[in-house]
């Protein structure tokens, strides 16, 4: 049994993430069944022109993700399906599998269509489980004890490193690190909001946040999301009207559009939130899946607060972010994250300043950058063909917004099932809940066979012209 991998070497995904992703592939365009015996590595290397040990390691790795079973002494064969099957989940490593392969483990995978992050296959172990094992042996400190009230040193100065890079002038004392954006915004809603508060908000925006900020009795004012950014008139209006404490902005790829502030819009934030005494909380948690350094509010105005994250690029498990902001404005910050918290993972952040410190994130991101590109390119093409309407074409990023030709959601959501598909709800990103037309689509899910025939199934035939 030939298995052809289809190994590009000139690719930025390390050779042995291509023979995972060609493996499973290969057994989604074969349909291959459970317990099906596999060619054995020196056959898989010697077919495919690679070394025995890379793809020892690949098969090794499919193991841990349950797509394939040790057979002693005989190799590797395809993972049957667990007693249990009916109801349990795939294994993420096989989400890419067509739904007849799907079947074969007796088990019905939706594709999530609007999914917030990368794909699990997409992530990388080498760089991250080499730094892990480096901090275990050399930083004991780390791995037994909480990191500063600020965060570990190293780790900011690789932060300011970085904010540098894209026109953003910090110093050490101005960053502090957190659990993730998400203890980012925590913090930040805890220390300057109060129940009664009203803020500004984007519609369609982020539905965490909206949870965050209700939880906290603070009313949201909806201000449109266009492709430039926010509506400046009708935020001229909200703030003239409602005098808010506070404004929370998606600077680049907006999620769930996509979009980024232009420079313009972004000078027009900075003047009315200014003459009304609106803090800005930018939340640019997307910044590294950027092609190009772009307009940054923080960049242009040293009373923003910055919000950054990793979590969305190296791993959601390791959970680190930071807050960008003034000095008093840190000190406050600091405070009630360890009132709250006691502090953040210091073996996290001291494996990622590793990381950094390496040049290893760096190279990791460019790779991501790389293939979501050409993903993106091939969905938008995708999509047109479809006759979606996207709601302008994003320059990077995970997402696009488009609307489907198909006028009655509960129909377009029918036709996704259908073929595997799963949507994000109506209502999510709303911060009323008010359902909306359009769909958030992650480029890294939306080549995949199951989302390409979606989008077909859509395509309202016009009629031909005489």
């Amino acid at each position: 049994m030939l298995m052809e991998l289809r190994i590009d070497r000139q690719a930025m995904v390390p050779v042995v993430q291509q023979i995972v992703d060609g493996v499973i592939d290969w057994i989604a365009r074969s349909a291959v069944p459970p317990a099906t015996r596999l060619p054995s590595v020196r056959e898989i290397a010697r077919s495919n022109l690679l070394s025995q040990s890379c793809v020892a390691q690949a098969c090794e790795r499919l193991v841990a993700q349950g797509v394939l079973a040790p057979r002693h002494g005989s190799g590797f064969m395809v993972a049957a399906a667990p007693r249990c099957a009916v109801n349990a989940p795939l294994p993420a490593s096989l989400d890419r599998l067509r739904p007849e392969a799907a079947k074969a483990y007796g088990l019905a995978q939706k594709l999530n269509l609007g999914d917030g992050g990368l794909p699990e296959s997409w992530r990388e172990s080498d760089d991250l489980s080499y730094a892990i094992g480096q901090v275990a042996r050399t930083d004991m400190s780390s791995l037994f004890n909480y990191s500063t009230s600020l965060g570990l040193p190293a780790l900011r100065e690789q932060i300011v490193k970085r904010l540098k890079m894209i026109s953003v002038q910090a110093v050490e004392a101005q960053i502090m690190t957190t659990g993730g954006a998400t203890q980012a915004l925590d913090l930040i809603v805890r220390t300057l909001l109060k129940a009664g508060d009203y803020v500004v908000v984007e519609n369609p925006g982020y539905a965490p946040l909206f949870d965050l900020l209700r939880l906290h009795g603070v009313h949201l004012l909806e201000v449109r999301r266009t492709p430039n950014g926010p509506d400046t008139a009708a935020l001229a209006s909200v703030l003239e009207q409602f005098r808010p404490v506070a404004m929370f902005i998606n600077s680049h790829h907006h999620n769930p559009t996509g979009s980024c502030l232009s420079p313009s819009v972004a000078e027009r934030i900075l003047q009315l939130c200014n003459a009304s005494d609106v803090r800005l909380i930018e939340d640019d948690v997307y910044a590294d899946l950027h092609n190009g350094n772009g307009t940054r509010l923080a960049a242009l105005d040293q009373r923003v607060i910055y919000i950054g994250s990793f979590s969305k690029t190296l791993s959601s498990s390791l959970r680190v972010g930071f807050v960008f902001a003034d000095l008093e404005l840190i000190a406050r910050l600091a405070r009630v994250k360890m009132i709250s918290s006691s502090g953040c993972s210091g073996f996290n952040e001291a494996v990622l300043a590793n990381l950094l410190a390496s040049g290893a994130y760096r190279k990791l991101v460019h790779r991501q950058r790389q293939r979501l590109n050409v993903d993106r390119a091939a969905a938008l093409q995708v999509l047109e063909d479809a006759d979606w309407e996207v709601f302008g074409k994003p320059c990077g990023g995970l997402f696009i917004w488009a609307r489907s030709p198909v006028a009655d959601p509960a129909r377009l959501r029918r036709q996704a099932l259908g073929n595997g598909v799963a949507l994000a709800a109506a209502g999510a990103f709303s911060p009323s809940g008010e359902v909306c037309e359009w769909q958030r689509i992650n480029v890294a899910y939306a080549c995949d066979p199951r989302a390409r025939q979606f989008f077909r199934s859509t395509r309202v035939d016009r009629p031909q012209a005489f």
